[in-house]
C-alpha cells in the first residue's frame, strides 16, 4: 500500500533556464542532497531549456532517480520548452507537467568531438530510422538514447513510443498534445496550481509507491548560488577560450622574461581554470590542437624570422582551430564570431609587433661585443713607440698604432688583435 507524504513541509522550486551544462547539473544535484535533510516534501524543477550536454543530463537524471524526495519537472512559464535534454529529465521525474503554450521533444542526440550533446533541432544526419543513418557512431548514439528514454518512460508509466519518436525523428509537441498522448501528467498555470492538481496522486519514488500530499506546502524558490554562477561563467566557451589564451600568453611572457612574476602567476591561474572548464565542455581536439599549433608557429616566427611565412601559417591555423574547437549545434556551447575575430586580431597583432621589433633589431647597429668597439673614440693614456694604453668607454685597453702618440691624444679604434686594439689618430 502506498505511503503518503507528510503534510506541513515545503516545496522547493529550482529554476533551470538555459543550456543543461555542468553548472545546472551541480546546482540540481546539491539541492537534491540538501532536500533529504530538511522538511522538503517536493522538489519542482521549473525548466526552460534548448538542450545541453549528455553527461550533465545523465548526472541530473541519476540524482532524480536516487532522490527519496519526489521531483516534479514543470516546463514553465508560458512559451518555455523542454527540448532535447529537457525531455529526458521530464521523463525521469515522478511528475511531468507543462504550462500552457509550452512544448517538449526534439530529443535526437549528436556526437561531436567525442562528446554527446542534445541540440534544439533535427540533425541532418538522422533520417528517421537508425538503420537509415550512414554514420555508425550516430546510429549507436541514437539507439543508446532510445533505450535510455524508453527505460525512463517505463519507470513512470509514460508514453514510450512517442519518446522513441522524439529521439529518432526529433518529434516535438505542445502541452495540449502532450497531455493527450500521456507524455506529461498535468497542465498547470503556475507552481501553486501544479501543487493543487497533483495532490493525492500516487507516484514511484526511489522504487517505492508514494501518495503525494501537496496541499498547504510552503513554497521556497532557491536561486543558483555564487558557486553555480561562477561555474556557469567559466564553462561558457567564450570565457574558457579567452582564459586559455591568457594562460598561454602569460606563461610565454614569463618564460621570455623570467622574474616578471605577474605574467606567469596570472597565466598559470588562467590556464588551470581554462583546462578545468574545457574538461567539462565538448570540444573538438583537432581544433584545440590547431589553436596551440598556430600560437607555436607565431612564436617560432618571432624567433626565427622567416619573413612572415611561418607566422602567416600560424595565424591561419589559429583562426581555423578557433572555429573548429567548439560544436556549432547547441546554443550557448559555441564560440561567438566576435570572440574569434577578436582573438585572431589580438594574436595577429602580437605577432606583427614581435616581427617588427625583430626586423628593427636586425637593422640596428651592434652596441655590444667586439664589433661595438670598431669606430669608437678613445684617449691615449701612456705611449711608448707604437704601443701604449688607451681609455675607451671607461675601460683601459692595450693599443697599437703605426705612429707614436702623445698622452691625451684622441684616437679611433680601427681593428683588434686579440686583447690589443688597433688605433689611429683622429
Amino acid at each position: 500500500m502506498p505511503s503518503a507524504t507528510a503534510a506541513g513541509g515545503r516545496a522547493v522550486v529550482l529554476d533551470v533556464d538555459g543550456v543543461i551544462g555542468p553548472a545546472f547539473s551541480d546546482y540540481i544535484q546539491r539541492e537534491l542532497v540538501i532536500a533529504r535533510t530538511n522538511e522538503t516534501r517536493l522538489v519542482v524543477l521549473r525548466i526552460n531549456t534548448p538542450g545541453g550536454l549528455d553527461t550533465s543530463m545523465r548526472a541530473i537524471i541519476g540524482a532524480i532517480l536516487a532522490s527519496p524526495v519526489p521531483v516534479a519537472t514543470f516546463v514553465a512559464p508560458n512559451g518555455a520548452r523542454a527540448a532535447s535534454a529537457g525531455t529526458y529529465i521530464a521523463y525521469a521525474s515522478a511528475i511531468a507537467a507543462m504550462a500552457p503554450g509550452t512544448n517538449i521533444g526534439a530529443a535526437t542526440p549528436v556526437k561531436i568531438g567525442g562528446s554527446s550533446f542534445f541540440p534544439s533541432g533535427r540533425p541532418d544526419q538522422e533520417k528517421g530510422k537508425a538503420g537509415e543513418s550512414a554514420d555508425t557512431e550516430m546510429r549507436k548514439a541514437v539507439n543508446d538514447a532510445v533505450a535510455y528514454i524508453r527505460s525512463l518512460a517505463e519507470i513512470n508509466g509514460r508514453n514510450a513510443d512517442w519518446a522513441e519518436d522524439a529521439v529518432r525523428s526529433a518529434a516535438s509537441i505542445s502541452a495540449s498534445e502532450a497531455i493527450k498522448l500521456h507524455v506529461v501528467d498535468v497542465i498547470a498555470d503556475d507552481v501553486p496550481d501544479l501543487l493543487r492538481k497533483i495532490d493525492g496522486r500516487t507516484i514511484a519514488v526511489a522504487g517505492k509507491s508514494e501518495r503525494l500530499t501537496t496541499t498547504g506546502l510552503d513554497l521556497a524558490t532557491i536561486a543558483p548560488d555564487w558557486r553555480t554562477e561562477l561555474l556557469a561563467v567559466i564553462t561558457n566557451p567564450n570565457v574558457a577560450f579567452i582564459l586559455l589564451l591568457i594562460g598561454v600568453y602569460g606563461m610565454i611572457f614569463e618564460f621570455l622574461s623570467p622574474g616578471a612574476v605577474a605574467p606567469g602567476l596570472i597565466g598559470a591561474i588562467s590556464l588551470l581554470v581554462a583546462l578545468y572548464a574545457l574538461n567539462l565542455l565538448p570540444i573538438n581536439y583537432a581544433g584545440a590542437g590547431l589553436v596551440l599549433l598556430g600560437i607555436g608557429l607565431m612564436i617560432a616566427e618571432a624567433h626565427i624570422g622567416a619573413f612572415g611565412a611561418i607566422g602567416v601559417g600560424g595565424i591561419v591555423a589559429f583562426a581555423i582551430g578557433a572555429v573548429m574547437m567548439f560544436p556549432s549545434g547547441v546554443p550557448g556551447l559555441q564560440l561567438s564570431p566576435a570572440v574569434i575575430a577578436g582573438a585572431v586580431g589580438v594574436t595577429a597583432g602580437f605577432f606583427l609587433l614581435a616581427l617588427s621589433m625583430l626586423l628593427r633589431s636586425h637593422r640596428r647597429s651592434v652596441i655590444t661585443g667586439k664589433e661595438a668597439l670598431f669606430g669608437a673614440e678613445a684617449q691615449a693614456i701612456s705611449w711608448d713607440g707604437q704601443e701604449g694604453r688607451i681609455r675607451i668607454e671607461g675601460e683601459v685597453w692595450r693599443a697599437r698604432a703605426k705612429a707614436s702618440l702623445q698622452p691625451g691624444a684622441r684616437v679611433k679604434v680601427v681593428g683588434r688583435d686579440g686583447l690589443v686594439l688597433i688605433v689611429e689618430p683622429i
